[in-house]
């Protein structure tokens, strides 16, 4: 088995990708965070990519993502929660537009009298510091950690793959299993993580395809107070 270099670990859901860099040698002789490594290197070089994240816990519960990112500064996503509630974001730069449902308001936001469906967006500056609000980062953090060890081949989307199964002593209940294309590039396809309470799944594709993110129209968008206009 190889040991990666331990890093925090970060919530998938939040869209954290969990992986690593390196080279050398063919896929047969080479160890699994060798491997890993080269996914995550040949990721941190894409100019675009989507991911799509499913999150499934005991209680029955479901969020589904999907992010559309330059892995910079230029993004789009909607996150989707069991009920119905649903947020929107775009990212350009320095600014965010967020559009949250009717259901997402009345749910997590608490906010009543909300009776129509909720067509706008909310123009606002771009916070680095706030955390905890549901909205998403363009970047994605392609890191290392715990230790790694080969599984089985699979195909993933038609792709032939290699299954890296990565376990971490600060997650001894959790599992992750990555799926590394074995064929053209060695793209990150998919990983999988596993524990008592959750199943997370995130896919990734559309590798460096253009980009279409633009501003919502004027008459569709709302300023805050403190906004950019």
């Amino acid at each position: 088995m190889a040991t990666v270099t331990t890093t925090a670990l970060a919530c998938l859901l939040a869209g954290a990708v969990l992986a690593g860099c390196g080279s050398g040698g063919s896929g047969e002789d080479r160890s699994a965070g060798d491997l890993l490594d080269e996914a995550n290197a040949t990721m941190r070089k894409l100019d675009s990519v989507t991911v799509d994240i499913t999150n499934r816990t005991t209680s029955g519960a479901t969020v589904t993502s999907r992010l559309v990112t330059d892995l910079d500064s230029r993004c789009r996503s909607k996150t989707e929660m069991s009920g119905g509630a649903a947020l929107e974001q775009i990212r350009l730069g320095e600014t965010d537009y967020v559009r949250p449902n009717r259901a997402y308001l009345q749910e997590w936001k608490k906010v009543p009298g909300v009776t129509g469906e909720q067509k706008q967006w909310v123009k606002t500056p771009v916070d680095p510091a706030a955390s905890g609000n549901g909205l998403t980062s363009c970047e994605r953090p392609f890191e290392s950690f715990g230790t790694a060890r080969k599984g089985g081949s699979t195909r993933v989307g038609g792709t032939k793959a290699v299954e890296l199964i990565v376990t971490d002593k600060a997650d001894k209940k959790g599992t992750y299993t990555f799926y590394v294309a074995e064929e053209g590039k060695p793209y990150l396809l998919k990983t999988v993580y596993k524990n008592g309470a959750q199943h997370t799944t995130t896919s990734f594709g559309a590798f460096d395809e253009p980009l279409d993110i633009r501003a919502p129209k004027a008459g569709e968008v709302l300023s805050l107070p403190g906004g950019t206009g």
